[in-house]
């Protein structure tokens, strides 16, 4: 099949299948003559299983080591087990982020209750303030998803 096959089969964007291929997450297919990628079966499976990953949070290293254990279905999966557990547990401290996250935004809103001038928002003026270094403690990262490492035992 064609790329836009592959990406209507998968519902991915060619883009996003071109990208998997540059990182190597996706093997090279095979081209005609025309210089037309053409891709197998295979393909869609592996897409599927990235876009899985990618539906759960993963990282794109974390998918590529996943990929490694799968590509190696004599190996142990004992690292694939810690992999998934310290996923898990960045995703707990993104859920604890999150909720001091909306604490502060909730504490933020209830600084203008009503309509008035900008001039007197509570909001804005509390927005133009400095932020401290207690800011930056209690939010050490940005709410934008931001990628994590796990280095596995044995590779």
């Amino acid at each position: 099949m064609k790329i836009g096959d592959l990406s209507k089969l998968t519902q991915t964007q060619v883009e996003t299948i071109r990208y998997y291929e540059r990182e190597g997450l996706l093997p090279e297919p095979s081209r005609t003559e025309g210089n037309y990628r053409i891709y197998r079966e295979a393909h869609a499976e592996r897409l599927a299983f990235i876009r899985h990953c990618r539906s759960l949070d993963m990282t794109l290293d974390e998918i590529r080591q996943l990929l490694r254990f799968k590509d190696d279905p004599a190996s142990d999966c004992g690292d694939v087990n810690a992999l998934l557990d310290a996923h898990i547990g960045h995703v707990a401290d993104r859920i604890r982020e999150l909720r001091a996250l909306e604490r502060q935004l909730k504490s933020l809103r209830k600084r203008c209750r009503e309509a008035q001038p900008a001039a007197n928002c509570g909001i804005l003026g509390e927005l133009s303030r400095p932020t401290s270094d207690t800011d930056t403690k209690v939010f050490p990262h940005s709410h934008v998803h931001k990628s994590h490492v796990y280095v596995a035992r044995k590779l």
